[in-house]
């Protein structure tokens, strides 16, 4: 399967179908630092300035999150979940890290696939 990502895509496609690659890019929001052994927050949110559709055919069916290559939690959606309204699905997921953190968030959208996050480094002290 084809991991769609963010920054592989050329910059005059960028800007060409900003709206439909902004939608589908899962971000990870997180501070930059962490204490070893307590609970830290994690958010993806799909899309940045444009919201994805929630219809029967086409929706985010999941959002997770991973330390490198280690899944850490996934969370799923079904069509409906975000009243049937374009949205920016947005999920807190809760770690408790002991090490330094190397965050991607991966996303399927049931029409356009995988897509994958930049990654965001997370230092734990």
């Amino acid at each position: 399967m084809k991991i769609n990502r963010y920054v592989d895509i050329s910059t005059i496609d960028r800007e060409a179908k900003k709206d439909y690659i902004d939608r589908h890019s899962p971000f990870v929001h997180c501070e930059a630092s962490a204490k070893a052994g307590e609970k830290f927050t994690v958010t993806v949110k799909m899309g940045d300035e444009y919201k994805h559709p929630d219809d029967f055919d086409h929706y985010i069916a999941w959002v997770q999150i991973w330390n490198g290559e280690n899944m850490l939690a996934q969370t799923n959606f079904t069509a409906g979940a975000m009243g049937n309204q374009p949205a920016h699905a947005e999920v807190d997921f809760k770690i408790v890290p002991q090490k330094n953190l190397k965050l991607t968030a991966m996303a399927f959208c049931t029409k356009h696939g995988l897509w994958q996050s930049e990654e965001v480094v997370v230092e734990v002290g």
